[in-house]
């Protein structure tokens, strides 16, 4: 995710009778050339005695590059209903501090899936040169609000910001991904509104084409969804973009998200639209 170029050797400055001529310190046309004992090579051949000169290390394509994940919610939070119903100011409305998220039929949180597709992103950006923060360490806690959220992604100064998360609509036959973007409201998020369109739409063409999953059939159109009212995208003054992952009470996405292959899928997926958006 190089061939070094080929150098050609000019044939006359190695083989003077090749040429007509007289090499350097070879012998004249017509004169026998010195004789070599067998085994050894000849002086034009040895090897050099200064140090092997080896090709710098390849840089890695992200290497410089400062990106901020945010697993959405926290598997404590049920746990703590006054502290995340605390009402924050997100410029265009007060909202919750944060929520519980929704979880599969069986079971399975939001939460859960979030954090396990965040640290699998984190482990693919790493590797591939990197800094990744996250806005959460564990998925035992509580918080942080969605004012926090977007916070550190401004301390960071980050090139890129995605929050992940899973959809959970109730109704038969909702289905599919969306990606939430910010709108222009008067404050800090206006001058990131059009870079964070193009981190949306590379992170929506990465998705669909990695994971198969299609665009929601319910929320936005062609995967895209402008809103003015989501805190972390609102208070932020970096590219960002929420992302929604999938409706979770969805029988059929519910078996995939569960499936931690899949969830590789995913990640490796949502890296590729951040890698795309950051070198394009």
């Amino acid at each position: 995710m190089r061939a070094l170029p080929a150098t050609a050797l000019a044939v006359c400055g190695l083989i003077a009778s090749a040429c007509g001529g007289t090499g350097s310190g070879g012998a004249a046309a017509g004169q026998a050339a010195p004789a070599t004992v067998a085994g050894q090579a000849s002086p034009s051949s040895a090897p050099s005695s200064g140090p092997a000169k080896q090709a710098p290390p390849e840089a890695k394509p992200l290497e410089g590059k400062v990106i901020v994940i945010d697993p959405g919610h926290n598997g404590a939070n049920y746990r703590h209903p006054a502290e995340i119903n605390r009402k924050v100011y997100v410029l265009t409305k007060w909202k919750e501090c944060d929520t519980t998220g929704t979880a599969t039929n069986s079971g399975y949180s939001e939460a859960a899936f979030t954090w396990d597709v965040s640290r699998r992103m984190t482990k693919i950006l790493e590797g591939r040169g990197a800094t990744v923060k996250l806005t959460r360490n564990s998925n035992n806690g509580v918080g942080p609000c969605i004012t926090e959220r977007a916070a550190i992604g401004n301390k960071a100064k980050a090139d890129a910001a995605i929050s992940v998360h899973a959809d959970g609509s109730d109704t038969p036959g909702h289905r599919g991904f969306h990606v939430i973007l910010p709108e222009k409201i008067n404050g800090p998020v206006d001058k990131v509104v059009g870079p964070s369109r193009k981190l949306g739409i590379a992170v929506r063409d990465a998705y669909r084409k990695g994971t198969g999953v299609p665009y929601s059939n319910y929320i936005g159109k062609n995967g895209l969804d402008p809103r003015n009212d989501i805190g972390g995208l609102n208070l932020s003054t970096v590219p960002k973009v929420l992302f929604e992952s999938g409706n979770m009470r969805d029988p059929g996405e519910a078996a995939k998200f569960q499936d931690p292959r899949f969830r590789q899928r995913i990640a490796l997926a949502l890296s590729n639209g951040l890698q795309h958006y950051l070198k394009s």
